[in-house]
């Protein structure tokens, strides 16, 4: 064959040797066509050795027999393994890798002769090319809104971001398939992957860091294009974008940027750290950035700062220059020079005003809410990884179909990333509100935090506004049944994350079991911010009667172990009398609840407690629950040797029932009104979507008709 094709098979038996039930295995998965009849592949029984196989059209048998020192994806990550192993039985002096999801086209295989002739074209000079840089055409674009705003980023990063990365800022590095490799200059110098565990997990980039360290020269061709499916669902694109970032965490990490850094010309590194581990470290510090505002805000209201500094007559004349330079920079604060190659790439390719056109369209459809999202999902896996490290592979499926997720599913996957971190947000956006109303203008607050409030909103539901169906009365009621049966079940032997609440919540802690020392110390210290809103709110509740003492937190402290101790007393009647003596358990909720009102009746009305104190108290109490929550995971070693490790996670539990039943309200409500299902639908899908969703829910009704006849 002129240019055979090698598919890699990571599995399955041969023929030889495999008896019956191996000779259908490998029938089933070896059948690709006639011309890529060629098949590497190792044998999952004897994990020591690998084998070449060709189908010749009757029974697959070996050419070669390699042997391995062990099985590759326990050695390192599974796709660089399975090309440095395809690799030894490729043939000529280039190579071309093709993923599962890619496609290509009849007219683009005439161009191949052509994009060949790149590596001995004399206008390289010296610099003979060593990868072939090819551009992708993403054809799943019109399955959803998310498809065409990942097709849209994917376009531009592929055409107009590589074609400057290339020439001039020449920092341009291998990102995955279709780049074509000189076979012969790769093969002896490592391979075109690296494929250690887990420092490895982007093992595309790594491929370009070796070339271009050992003196290649990546260049760029869009004269040629290779078909390429993205992901087309939230949940399959958020797993893809974690991935990256843990990819990118590892990279940050490894000695091959520490090398390129270090050699590269002052320009040349700069266009380097912004084009790839650069990006994702901006993402981090501009979210620590809203952050560290928003808590020095908290500052100044509780400590009056705030207050004594704008009632100030000299501060009152300069407020107003310093309102419209607020109002002028919060327009460039929606991203929109993020999406700026976007709208000149498409711009160059169809007409600035379909550019224009599909911009608008794009902010319709909530893509400023969707690439909002994403920020948080890039940070938070980004961040976890450069602090614990352990970035693992996540598969995606790459699927077709766009299906409805379960809001166990959503939680389960957005809990820790955007759910907590936009909860968070949010009691700092109400307190800061709350606190400094009386003396603050309403125009200054809303540019000062209306970038943030778009944020947490983002943040908090943007999975159930891209979720399809999610709207719908009769799948609330069973995404609610289904919460509740997760929440509720015991973890043990057996039970896996998606059926239980607990084995969920113990896996969610497995980075800080394999972390070091330094890290969980940063992880507690960090924690102790949740401490402040109790420390700020307490002195200003008008039973403290705006004491400064320090026994009004002691007393604080007091109410917040009380309300431990009372939650641990029930936890305990539960499991002690709740089977077997349903009236004593009865009778103890019933103590409990008359002291607590007895208790509320004297501060109302000898101590002046006030309705807002008691939402106050709630605002603060919160956040330090959740604080002693965090230092109790990280300490899980030592507690778990006490009897405090089952009321820490009675508290997990309590606090994940009540993010939960926040996060359910608004789409419960929301659910009652049919038009909001239909709106959604209509405006997030595309209009073959919409119809064959109405075609389901009407056979669906005919179906349960039929049923009930």
């Amino acid at each position: 064959m002129k240019r055979p094709a090698l598919p890699h098979c990571a599995g399955g038996r041969t023929g030889s040797g495999g008896g019956e039930g191996g000779e259908a295995r490998g029938g089933r998965i070896w059948q690709p066509s006639p011309a890529a009849s060629r098949v590497a592949a190792w044998e999952g029984r004897v994990s020591r050795e690998r084998g070449l196989l060709v189908e010749d059209h009757s029974a697959p048998y070996e050419i070669y027999r390699i042997k391995l020192p062990g099985k590759p994806t326990d050695i390192g990550e599974g796709k660089p393994e399975n090309q440095n192993h395809a690799i030894i039985f490729t043939r000529g002096e280039a190579l071309q890798a093709i993923d599962m999801n890619q496609d290509n086209y009849l007219e683009e295989a005439f161009k191949m002769r052509n994009v060949l002739e790149e590596f001995g074209s004399d206008k390289y000079g010296k610099s003979k090319p060593t990868i072939l840089g090819l551009r992708e055409h993403i054809f799943t674009g019109s399955v959803s809104s998310l498809a065409w705003f990942m097709s849209n980023q994917e376009t531009s990063f592929v055409t107009i971001g590589q074609r400057v990365l290339a020439n001039p800022l020449k920092v341009r590095f291998h990102y995955g398939h279709p780049d074509i490799f000189d076979r012969l200059f790769h093969i002896t110098r490592g391979g075109i992957s690296k494929a250690s565990k887990t420092i490895n997990l982007s093992e595309d980039i790594f491929s370009g860091f070796n070339s271009t360290m050992r003196e290649g020269n990546i260049t760029h061709h869009e004269y040629m294009q290779v078909g390429k499916g993205r992901d087309v669902g939230m949940n399959q694109i958020s797993s893809f974008e974690a991935k990256v970032a843990n990819g990118n965490g590892e990279q940050t990490l490894s000695r091959d940027i520490y090398r390129l850094g270090r050699r590269f010309d002052f320009y040349r590194m700069l266009s380097f750290y912004f084009t790839t581990v650069g990006f994702y470290f901006s993402s981090m510090v501009t979210v620590l950035t809203v952050y560290v505002f928003l808590y020095g805000r908290l500052y100044l209201v509780m400590s009056g700062l705030e207050k004594s500094i704008l009632l100030d007559p000299r501060i009152k004349e300069d407020i107003k220059p310093l309102e419209n330079a607020l109002a002028s920079q919060s327009v460039f604060q929606l991203g929109l020079l993020l999406v700026l190659p976007m709208v000149m790439e498409v711009g160059l390719e169809k007409g600035f005003r379909t550019a224009l056109g599909e911009f608008i369209i794009m902010q319709l459809q909530l893509a400023s809410v969707f690439f909002t999202f994403q920020l948080g999902t890039k940070t938070h896996y980004y961040g976890r990884t450069i602090l614990h490290g352990g970035a693992k592979y996540r598969p995606t499926g790459r699927g077709f179909v766009v299906y409805h997720a379960k809001f166990a599913d959503n939680y389960r996957m957005y809990s820790r990333s955007h759910f907590v971190k936009g909860l968070e947000l949010l009691i700092l956006l109400v307190v800061y509100l709350a606190y400094g109303k009386s003396y603050r203008s309403t125009s200054l607050y809303l540019f000062v935090t209306f970038s943030i409030w778009f944020l947490v909103a983002s943040w908090l539901f943007a999975p159930f506004i891209f979720n399809p169906s999610c709207f719908e009365w009769q799948k609330t009621v069973d995404d609610w049944t289904d919460w509740r049966k997760w929440m509720g079940n015991r973890g043990g032997i057996g039970m896996s994350v998606d059926q239980s609440w607990e084995a969920w919540w113990i896996g969610e802690q497995e980075h800080l079991r394999k972390t070091s020392i330094r890290a969980l110390v940063l992880e507690i210290l960090l924690s102790l911010r949740f401490l402040i809103y109790q420390y700020g709110i307490v002195y200003h509740l008008n039973i403290a009667r705006r004491s400064t003492s320090i026994l009004v937190y002691g007393l604080s402290w007091l109410v917040m172990l009380t309300v431990l101790v009372v939650l641990k007393m029930v936890s305990i009647g539960r499991q002690k009398f709740g089977t077997d003596l349903q009236l004593m358990f009865r009778i103890l909720k019933g103590l409990l609840f008359l002291g607590f009102i007895s208790v509320m009746s004297v501060l109302f009305v000898v101590c002046s407690l006030t309705i807002s104190d008691v939402f106050a108290s709630i605002l603060g109490f919160l956040p330090t629950g959740w604080c002693i929550l965090l230092i109790g995971q990280a300490c899980a070693p030592l507690i778990k040797k006490t009897t405090l490790w089952d009321s820490i996670m009675e508290l997990g539990r309590a606090y994940d029932n009540i993010m939960g039943l926040v996060l359910f309200l608004p789409i419960g409500f929301l659910s009652w009104f049919p038009f909001v299902s239909e709106f959604q639908t209509r405006l997030l899908f595309n209009q073959a979507f919409s119809r064959g969703l109405q075609i389901s829910r009407i056979l669906a009704g005919q179906k349960d008709i039929g049923e009930f006849e």
